[in-house]
């Protein structure tokens, strides 16, 4: 895999002399925004992370680079950093393999993992997207080509499997159709130049 480029000027203006050579590493879920972990890099765990795209500590302990993951499977691949304002601890975003800590819990503060809605805005951002560019070999494209009819005719076609699923009771079937549901709902929703923020914002004010 190509490696993200780590521009040389974000690492000069990065405080490592601080603690030694070390800065504050805090790993967040890039979907649900809550903390992973904490963790120590050096200069060179963090070029081994934009490297490989694998976020990788210094271990104080064992005195060496460790990559989160290389024994558990759960590893943590980088989408994003973002140094504080004194440039002396960074905020990492990261798409986790499962469990981050190593007691098999979500995270290492004990945080239980939740449904946000950050991943369904990358969604609709993401099909949004299709319907700009529309790029081939793209389910999402074809939809956007067929024209507003066919969409609306998926949106009911998906409505009824998920009505025929739930009158079955059947878990897994309930959950395939409701996530077709809701992804055809938006492709519907970006055909109309409607923003999925205007339907959580009346959501939010029926809700009071």
């Amino acid at each position: 895999m190509e490696g993200k480029k780590l521009d040389k000027k974000f690492v000069e203006k990065l405080n490592f002399e601080k603690l030694n050579g070390l800065i504050p590493a805090v790993v967040v879920d890039n979907s649900t925004g809550q903390v992973l972990m904490l963790g120590f890099m050096n200069k060179a765990a963090l070029e081994k992370t934009f490297e490989t795209e694998l976020i990788t500590f210094f271990s104080r302990t064992r005195n060496t680079l460790w990559t989160k993951g290389v024994t558990s499977g759960n590893y943590l691949h980088l989408v994003d950093v973002k140094p504080d304002c004194d440039n002396d601890t960074l905020l990492i975003y990261a798409n986790p393999d499962g469990n981050t800590c190593h007691t098999g819990k979500y995270s290492c503060f004990d945080i239980p993992k939740i449904s946000s809605p950050s991943f369904l805005n990358q969604l609709y951002d993401l099909i949004k997207d299709r319907k700009i560019n529309l790029p081939e070999k793209s389910y999402t494209s074809e939809l956007f080509k067929s024209g507003a009819n066919r969409i609306i005719q998926k949106v009911g076609e998906e409505a009824i499997e998920t009505i025929i699923a739930a009158k079955n009771r059947d878990r897994k079937e309930i959950i395939d159709e409701s996530s077709d549901l809701i992804y055809h709902l938006f492709v519907m929703l970006a055909e109309q130049g409607i923003e999925f923020s205007d339907v959580v914002d009346n959501l939010k004010r029926r809700s009071k």
